[in-house]
């Protein structure tokens, strides 16, 4: 009996400590799936932050294209001078007498054409909204214009529109080209300068031709004018002499 209660007392003692063994093993696996699980959580979180991240970039890349108000302000008063070049330019083709001014004016047209086209694109990348319309001062000068004819007419537009117009469009350009802040319209600028230096250079010429044109009438008329009274003083001189020719043989 001893020796049974002995075994009897081994096996309940190899049997606890098989269960404290296997209760160990438990407490010990969890908290490392607790801790992979953690693990595998912040990864996650890592990931879909960096995610976040990468699709959030091109915003702010978008919204960077805005340009200052200073260069905005440069981009709409070159618009207008296009515009106002294209309105006085239309205007020239139809009134103009001189076919050379007609001429100028087309050229202007299609350049200040191609150049407002061309603007437009990079107000549009820019979200800047363009005038419509030449400003009011230009428009007041074009309804002056409009009053006028002939050789008027050609001299006003080509001193207005071929001189004056010119030199405001090309300091409007230089200021953008040296102080704007956004790349693109210092770009736009520095190209555009060259085509209206181009303009100015033609317009000298013109005027110089309409105004050596204008000599030659004035000319041609002195001339005419002359040898019609020439020719009256002449009929005059010979009507005189005979009467008094006559007067002395009487005597």
């Amino acid at each position: 009996m001893p020796t049974i209660r002995i075994k009897s007392a081994f096996l309940t003692l190899l049997f606890v400590l098989s269960g404290a063994s296997l209760l160990m093993h438990s407490l010990t696996a969890h908290p490392q799936e607790q801790t992979d699980k953690s693990s595998a959580s912040e990864s996650k979180a890592t990931s879909s932050g960096a995610s976040s991240g990468a699709t959030t970039q091109p915003s702010t890349g978008a919204s960077s294209t805005k340009i200052s108000d200073r260069d905005e302000k440069m981009v709409k008063q070159i618009a207008e001078s296009h515009l106002a070049e294209i309105s006085t330019g239309k205007l020239a083709q139809d009134k103009a007498s001189s076919d050379e001014v007609k001429s100028f004016a087309k050229k202007m047209v299609d350049d200040h054409t191609k150049a407002l086209d061309d603007l437009k694109q990079l107000a549009q990348s820019k979200g800047v909204m363009l005038p419509t319309e030449p400003g009011r001062q230009h428009m007041a000068q074009q309804q002056k214009l409009q009053g006028m004819s002939g050789d008027k007419f050609d001299r006003q537009y080509m001193q207005q529109s071929g001189d004056r117009a010119h030199k405001e469009t090309h300091r409007l350009l230089q200021r953008a080209a040296s102080r704007a802040e956004d790349a693109d319209l210092k770009n736009y600028a520095s190209k555009a300068i060259g085509t209206v230096e181009t303009h100015q250079q033609m317009a000298k010429e013109t005027t110089r031709n309409l105004k050596s044109s204008s000599e030659g009438k004035s000319d041609a008329g002195g001339q005419s004018s002359g040898g019609a009274a020439g020719t009256e003083g002449g009929a005059s001189s010979g009507t005189s002499e005979s009467p008094t020719g006559g007067t002395d043989s009487s005597k």
